[in-house]
């Protein structure tokens, strides 16, 4: 086993101690490796990171997308809504809803929330504050379902699991895939899809291996790696 200095809390260098540092896991491996490192005081969020080969500089390589989670984040997603009729979306637990009261409130900066929604309708308005939620990704978007007309279905659609992946400047991308109260089952069925919605975003400007690295981490752990070798026939 690879070793090294480890700096952190005493419970994180326990967990550490418990990871190959040399050994690329299977990814059901890796899921259950996770779950048995030691816990925080708190239920940890778990994320799968991909390093890819792509080159973040160019337009055609840019590498985003949304995925359902077979077992859903295990988060609660605060939801606001842009539409002309908030009553309904405020009934359906929607944490805000309106049209030009609530692009008021956005633009005065307040962003304490995880999903914007849209209706079609109320885009031509909701423009007016892409600058203030574009850099922060929450522009409702019709590519990934928050843009609708169906504000029932879109809100189910996104406290049901629906989760956003976003390639950085580095080439890096993160999903989150549940946490640390799921069992490995869940958490390697969760990881499995986000894998796949990474695959199937792969831009067809590149050739040959897609996924560089994949590293399962949560919150407070070290990263498990996961082995590539499935997956670099994609």
């Amino acid at each position: 086993m690879l070793t090294q200095q480890i700096k952190g809390s005493k419970r994180y260098k326990e967990a550490a101690s418990k990871v190959d540092l040399s050994k690329a896991y299977s990814l059901q491996e890796a899921s259950a490796l996770l779950t048995t490192l030691p816990k925080a005081k708190f239920d940890e969020t778990v994320e799968l990171y991909a390093h890819l080969t792509v080159d973040p500089r160019k337009s055609d390589q840019m590498v985003r997308g949304t995925l359902q989670l077979p077992h859903g984040s295990g988060k609660t997603v605060r939801v606001i809504v842009f539409t002309e009729r908030p009553e309904e979306a405020l009934e359906l637990g929607a944490e805000a809803a309106g049209l030009d009261d609530l692009i008021d409130k956005v633009t005065g900066g307040w962003t304490d929330f995880d999903v914007a929604i849209a209706t079609s309708s109320a885009m031509k308005s909701v423009r007016k504050v892409a600058r203030v939620l574009g850099p922060r990704g929450l522009m409702p978007n019709p590519k990934s379902g928050t843009v609708s007309d169906d504000i029932p279905a879109a809100i189910k659609l996104v406290q049901g699991g629906r989760v956003e992946f976003k390639m950085d400047k580095t080439a890096n991308v993160a999903v989150v895939v549940g946490k640390r109260s799921f069992s490995d089952e869940q958490i390697a069925e969760n990881t499995e899809a986000a894998i796949k919605a990474l695959l199937d975003a792969k831009p067809s400007s590149v050739n040959g291996r897609f996924l560089k690295s994949l590293t399962l981490s949560a919150t407070m752990s070290p990263g498990v790696s996961i082995d590539t070798a499935p997956y670099i026939k994609n």
